[in-house]
């Protein structure tokens, strides 16, 4: 199901069939690099994220390159062919902790957030080559009753905006069928 793709924002809820999407769409090239941006799978310490991440890569061709990674600009600005981003709600979560952000004083992290969220929508926005980009919809739920919480949805819902700015296609899963925005 190979096309050209451009730059395609994936986006929805939990299980809403959004990994599963972006890989048909390019299933069919023969040497896409997946930049996995979720915690390393430990099956001692959660066996339920190991089975995931597992299932995650079962359903990858063998000639696809994994790049486990959160420096996502570095490989948007080496990419040699198509890329597949899954994901960047994940990407938020740790460059979060990565800035020890959630307990910490927004001015103790904040100009480190801005300068990574502006890097990598900068090589998202440069990217000449078909890049699709797995990300969770967090604009639907309540404003969370705790600091993490609402820093998570306002981080990701804001680089959401961000990248679909400059997106050449936005498409919203829901129950596994993908409306274009």
């Amino acid at each position: 199901m190979h096309e050209h793709v451009g730059r395609v924002l994936v986006t929805g809820g939990v299980r809403s069939g959004k990994s599963r999407y972006a890989e048909d769409r390019l299933r069919g090239a023969p040497a896409v690099t997946y930049v996995a941006t979720g915690y390393p799978a430990d099956p001692d310490a959660d066996p339920e994220w190991a089975l995931r991440v597992a299932r995650h890569q079962s359903s990858r061709p063998q000639t696809w390159r994994t790049v486990e990674t959160l420096d996502i600009a570095a490989v948007l600005e080496d990419a040699t062919g198509p890329v597949l981003i899954d994901c960047f709600g994940l990407w938020v979560t740790r460059t979060l902790d990565s800035l020890a952000a959630w307990d910490a004083p927004r001015v103790a992290w904040e100009a480190r957030w801005a300068a990574e969220v502006d890097r990598l929508t900068a090589a998202w926005a440069r990217c000449p080559l078909p890049v699709l980009a797995v990300t969770n919809e967090v604009g639907w739920g309540v404003v969370p009753d705790h600091r993490a919480g609402r820093l998570f949805a306002d981080g990701l819902g804001r680089l959401n905006q961000r990248l679909a700015e400059t997106a050449d296609e936005v498409v919203l899963m829901v129950a596994g069928r993908p409306l274009r925005l």
